[in-house]
């Protein structure tokens, strides 16, 4: 099963999701982007079909949720959307937004495993001036220096 390519209308509402993500949607984000944990390339509500992925390493064909209590409601349709993405050859990997607020690192380090990756994160500097090594960082706080 191969998903259409990507509308202007469907990067429009990617856009208008990434504006509103959660709490531990950007927790999260601030691990995944710039190729910070394990030199790996994540995406942001990332178009496949009709869906949007929370978090997508394309490379990789890996799918990162991050379910709040609202998905206890959506159960069904949670469903039919994994069983779409697996069969468009998608891995799916599923956190908590507890999980994820609680130790990001461990989240970090789950994704990482489940790639059978060493886990590795390379802090991005925020004013752009590159990336600081940091095999372990100390949790989730270490992220926002």
């Amino acid at each position: 099963m191969n998903p259409k390519p990507h509308s202007s209308e469907k990067t429009t509402r990617a856009h208008a999701l990434r504006q509103q993500q959660t709490k531990s949607e950007s927790l999260l984000w601030s691990l995944l982007r710039g190729g910070q944990l394990c030199n790996l390339k994540f995406r942001r509500q990332h178009p496949i079909g009709p869906y949007y992925a929370d978090f997508a390493c394309v490379a990789e064909q890996l799918v990162i949720e991050v379910d709040g209590g609202y998905h206890d409601a959506v159960g069904e349709n949670d469903l039919h959307r994994e069983t779409y993405l697996r069969e468009c050859g998608w891995q799916i990997l599923r956190f908590t937004d507890k999980d994820v607020e609680h130790d990001v690192q461990a989240v970090g380090q789950a994704i990482a495993s489940h790639l059978g990756k060493q886990y590795d994160f390379k802090h991005r500097d925020r004013r752009g001036a590159g990336i600081v090594h940091e095999s372990a960082p100390e949790g989730p706080m270490n992220l926002f220096r």
